[in-house]
């Protein structure tokens, strides 16, 4: 690996993207030092599928918190199309990069895939379970599920969350995409805040997301502090 290395830098392209990518990391790194680093740890609702860069989940809440005077920095650590076995897989990942806590919104693949509640609660309680572990707070956002799977499956997916909101004393918001729908109809929130594929919210739609949920980001920055 080492012989590679040395030929690589050998290579002008290559040597001027590796001096400039340790100048980037270099200035980086001073300038979330002093900051609350928190991660947004889920699928593709906190990747930002289908949004331009600056319109997603994480960049809004970014541009929230500044705009709110907080020093605080969210980094994305959502992964589209993941269920809870797949954040379940990869938490000690983002452990690793130590964070200060944690916004947690996992489980929408699970519904579209109709997994067991059974599993999907299993898989978050080991997620939380590591959080608790290393001691960080938690802001853990819910899923609800649609009635078309029965009301028994709806009645034990929608008591994942609360319950474990409880068990592990977390912050709790109860479902992500309720803002959209507290003034108008959900056909009409919809049409006005939810992209072509009738699942991910567009730009229009995570702004009112993220304001909804500002004040439990902020009460999580709170726990930290």
């Amino acid at each position: 690996m080492h012989q590679i290395f040395l030929q690589l830098l050998k290579n002008n392209k290559f040597r001027h993207f590796f001096s400039a990518a340790v100048i980037c990391m270099t200035l980086f790194q001073p300038a979330l030092a002093d900051k609350i680093i928190i991660a947004a740890f889920g699928d593709s609702l906190v990747h930002g599928f289908g949004l331009d860069v600056n319109e997603g989940f994480v960049p809004q809440l970014n541009q929230w918190l500044i705009d709110s005077d907080n020093n605080v920095h969210v980094i994305n650590a959502g992964v589209s199309g993941d269920t809870t076995a797949g954040g379940l897989s990869r938490i000690d990942w983002t452990l690793d990069s130590n964070p200060d806590g944690l916004i947690i919104v996992l489980g929408g693949n699970d519904l579209l895939r109709g997994l067991s509640p059974e599993q999907s609660e299993s898989n978050l309680n080991g997620i939380l379970a590591r959080i608790a572990d290393a001691d960080l707070p938690v802001l853990l956002i819910g899923q609800e599920a649609p009635e078309n799977y029965g009301i028994e499956y709806k009645n034990n997916f929608d008591a994942i969350y609360p319950n474990l909101a409880q068990k592990y004393d977390t912050l709790f918001v109860k479902k992500f995409f309720a803002p959209l729908e507290r003034d108008i109809s959900r056909e009409e929130a919809r049409k006005m805040f939810i992209q072509d594929d009738g699942i991910h919210p567009n730009a229009a739609g995570v702004a009112i997301i993220i304001e909804a949920i500002g004040p439990s980001v902020l009460e999580l920055i709170q726990q930290v502090k």
